[in-house]
């Protein structure tokens, strides 16, 4: 069984690949953020904060805490998730899919609805 720090890198891995790319019609695009940018440092912040929320969940597994008081701490991550994902989709929306769509790939609107879907699972 994988760790608790197992788990974290892999979200973490997780969450930084959908940050840097998505694929579409078997082609993988590349967003390159300007990492000295204020959206940049806010999506990154929230994900250290999260991983944070995520170290202190398995500490309280480890140390056999009260399951209910684990669970409201999950539910606080799952909706500290869920605001990441509204930032990041925001931003994708008014840069990615904006310019796609200036520059005539329209083909970027399925994407986004395909995206949508998977977030909104």
């Amino acid at each position: 069984m994988a760790s608790c720090e197992d788990k974290k890198c892999q979200a973490a891995a997780m969450a930084e690949a959908s940050a840097e790319q998505h694929t579409c019609s078997g082609c993988v695009k590349h967003k390159y953020r300007d990492k000295d940018s204020k959206e940049y440092k806010c999506l990154v912040s929230r994900l250290r904060r999260i991983e944070g929320q995520v170290r202190g969940v398995c500490k309280m597994v480890e140390d056999d805490r009260y399951c209910v008081d684990i669970l409201t701490q999950v539910s606080a991550i799952q909706s500290a998730l869920n605001a990441f994902n509204k930032e990041l989709l925001a931003q994708h929306i008014k840069s990615c899919v904006v310019d796609d769509i200036r520059a005539g790939h329209d083909e970027v609107v399925d994407e986004l609805v395909a995206t949508l879907q998977k977030v909104m699972k």
